[in-house]
């Protein structure tokens, strides 16, 4: 196997990188973040007393939907498949926006607002690095095969 080969596979020798298995366990809790967040509206929705069952059974279903993109991103991650890195920096980016929000609102949300911005770009910063990119197999630019 020539060098320029291996360098397209993911690097499966040895232990995972600290910093790839982090990325990994962010992703992870976002989506079982999101999973608790659409069962609690569901739970809501469904028991409680909303000002429209609809619309909150539709959000926890939604939401419990949408915790499917970091958690299949995250395992992933912790296989070392170089395709888990696109939907895990999806799952960041959508994160953002959120965060921004919870930060301008005047509640109890502030601070929801700023674990998730740390969240989401430590989880970024995590993803980006070469020691990442490395371990996932994933060919830097001007690296493309010839």
């Amino acid at each position: 196997m020539s060098s320029e080969q291996s360098t397209t596979a993911p690097d499966t020798t040895g232990p995972r990188p600290r910093r790839l298995t982090y990325a990994a366990a962010l992703a992870a809790l976002e989506g079982l973040a999101l999973v608790a967040g659409g069962v609690w509206m569901l739970v809501l929705g469904i028991a409680g007393e909303p000002d429209d069952r609809s619309q909150a059974v539709t959000g926890g279903v939604t939401l419990i939907a949408l915790a499917l993109l970091p958690l299949i991103a995250a395992r992933g991650l912790f296989a070392r498949r170089s395709w888990s890195r696109g939907p895990a920096v999806i799952t960041q980016i959508m994160a953002l926006p959120v965060a921004y929000n919870l930060l301008r609102s005047d509640s109890v949300a502030i601070p929801a607002g700023i674990v998730l911005a740390v969240v989401a770009v430590t989880a970024l910063v995590l993803l980006i690095n070469p020691e990442t990119t490395r371990a996932l197999g994933i060919r830097g630019p001007g690296n493309a095969q010839k």
